[in-house]
């Protein structure tokens, strides 16, 4: 379990014992857990979404075109410009992560050569850094100048890792996750603050900006920088009666059911981004997104190669040489497949439209099956003569090799009797023992 972007205040301070950096933050708590999930190491970001696409440009488009395209669209879905509509949110988050990779030449490089799944070629970060770096933060920004900062806090985005069968991604079920995630509070709703009571005030120490000026003397002269709030923590308030239940956090780990819905043809390494399934928000905040890496499992039969299935098909030395059917089993119903005489080892075969939907396209791959002519490590005597009268027939020279035993045997013992003679009355020296009697 990860989380995947940052939080501070209270309730990071009172789960975790940990003292939150200044802003912009990483998340430190939340929870994600799949009991099917056999580890969590992707640490990274990955989309499955086209980066060109998704920015509207041509793979060969300049930084000009890249940038121009993005000022665009996200001046378009800004959550400001966009109030209360989560697809808008989502929509800006994720071209602020498409114009993070394309407008970095090294990673726009790894990603046209190898993806998304590359790590180096994946955003990190936070989006409104991206925002500001193109507008400025004189619009939209989370650090105006002196300006309250936005009201409520984002939840964090939490990520796990799902192992799927090779029928559910072909398919493209909807698979039903346990985690558990911090929703909100169901007394005070996420407000931190007693039901009933006085609620908040405005934070004395900077007035409800959420920021507080400090200035510092240096050889340039007197320099004047904003940070944030020490008491309020950049919310601009502070909670006077803080809620009985979660004790002023806001929310409260729950274990709940998430439906992760498969695209057709999906395959191992890809990341699925699940919105609003994340930890809760506080104060108005927006739900994180829940990020789901996908694991396929083995199959009994089947290797998967891109779109297409391989199957490796064992048949004997006569099949191949003779011909032979075979019922090979598909992802749908078996079908049957004519071998034909002298196959080699190695030779493929393809059932067109029997491997797996292509992802975000049309069409499906095709099943390669794979001849793998396996020869027997043993023969029965009937066996045996029979091929050895094939390869006088063919003209195939069997030679027989003595092995270490049968020589030693041939050396001390080959063709003599029980007295150390062999046939013709001889013993191991030569000497001829008839001979020796009859003179005698």
């Amino acid at each position: 379990m990860v989380c995947l972007r940052g939080g501070d205040g209270v309730f990071s301070r009172f789960l975790c014992g940990l003292e939150p950096p200044p802003p912009p933050s990483r998340h430190r708590f939340g929870s994600c857990i799949n009991k099917s999930a056999r580890n969590f190491r992707y640490s990274e970001k990955l989309m499955a979404t086209d980066y060109y696409e998704l920015l509207g440009v041509e793979r060969g488009a300049d930084q000009k075109t890249i940038k121009s395209a993005y000022r665009k669209l996200a001046l378009k879905y800004h959550p400001d410009r966009n109030p209360g509509d989560n697809e808008a949110e989502d929509k800006f988050k994720e071209l602020n992560e498409a114009y993070a990779v394309l407008s970095d030449p090294e990673k726009r490089q790894r990603y046209d050569t190898y993806g998304s799944a590359d790590p180096q070629a994946q955003f990190s970060g936070d989006i409104f850094d991206i925002f500001s770096s193109v507008f400025g933060t004189g619009f939209g920004g989370r650090r105006g100048g002196g300006r309250p900062m936005q009201r409520g806090q984002p939840g964090e985005d939490l990520e796990t890792s799902l192992t799927v069968t090779l029928e559910q991604a072909r398919a493209g079920e909807t698979i039903p996750i346990d985690i558990e995630r911090f929703g909100l509070c169901d007394r005070c709703n996420g407000a931190r603050a007693e039901p009933g009571s006085e609620g908040k005030k405005t934070c004395p120490t900077c007035q409800g900006a959420g920021q507080v000026r400090a200035q510092t003397q240096s050889f340039f002269g007197t320099m004047v920088t904003a940070q944030v709030c020490p008491q309020c923590r950049g919310r601009g308030e502070v909670v006077i009666t803080p809620c009985g239940k979660c004790m002023g956090a806001g929310r409260m780990k729950v274990s709940e059911t998430v439906d992760v819905p498969l695209p057709k043809g999906i395959d191992g390494g890809y990341r699925l981004r699940v919105p609003q399934q994340g930890n809760a928000g506080l104060e108005g905040g927006r739900p994180g997104d829940l990020y789901v890496y996908i694991d396929l499992a083995p199959h009994e039969y089947f290797e998967r190669d891109g779109d297409h299935l391989r199957y490796t098909l064992e048949l004997g030395f006569a099949q191949a040489a003779l011909g032979s059917a075979f019922e090979i089993p598909t992802m749908d119903d078996p079908e049957v497949l004519e071998i034909p005489p002298g196959t080699q080892p190695g030779t493929e075969f393809r059932l067109r439209g029997q491997g797996m939907p292509r992802l975000q396209q049309v069409g499906t791959g095709d099943l390669i099956v794979t001849a793998k002519v396996v020869v027997p490590r043993k023969l029965s005597g009937e066996a045996r003569d029979a091929l050895e009268a094939y390869a006088e027939a063919v003209g195939e020279e069997i030679e027989a090799h003595e092995t270490l035993i049968e020589r030693v045997k041939g050396f001390f013992g080959k063709g003599r009797d029980g007295k150390g003679r062999d046939g013709k009355g001889r013993d191991s020296k030569g000497r001829d023992k008839n001979k020796e009697r009859v003179e005698k």
